[in-house]
């Protein structure tokens, strides 16, 4: 089971930047509507690591929870994608990705940058 840390308020994007400072954060913005996003969603949790415990992680569900999924693409400068996955380090989105290309490995790989 994946250890998600739900965001469901903007006070917890506060929350997250504050905690980024101290470990890394990592947020999987997840549509309930689209396949593809369903797809990435499995294929992340099957190749991550349990027992990770460099990282959090953080899901939002942004059909059900759209301010917060805007907030976060005006904070952190980045369009919004769905799906879509930001690495958050010291306050600062360092990588993000979408769709097809989020995976495991290239989140790791930004995490050792």
């Amino acid at each position: 089971m994946t250890p998600w840390n739900n965001l469901e308020k903007l006070q917890d994007i506060d929350n997250l930047i504050k905690s980024s400072y101290q470990k890394p954060q990592l947020i999987f913005k997840h549509s309930t509507r689209c396949s593809i996003s369903s797809m990435a969603l499995q294929r992340f949790e099957r190749n991550w690591d349990e027992n990770n415990k460099e990282i959090d992680l953080n899901f939002l569900d942004l059909i059900a929870i759209r301010p917060v999924s805007s907030h976060i693409a005006e904070v952190f400068e980045v369009q919004h994608e769905s799906p879509q996955v930001l690495l958050i380090i010291n306050g600062k989105c360092i990588y993000n990705t979408s769709h097809n290309d989020i995976s495991v490995n290239g989140i790791t790989q930004n995490l050792a940058s």
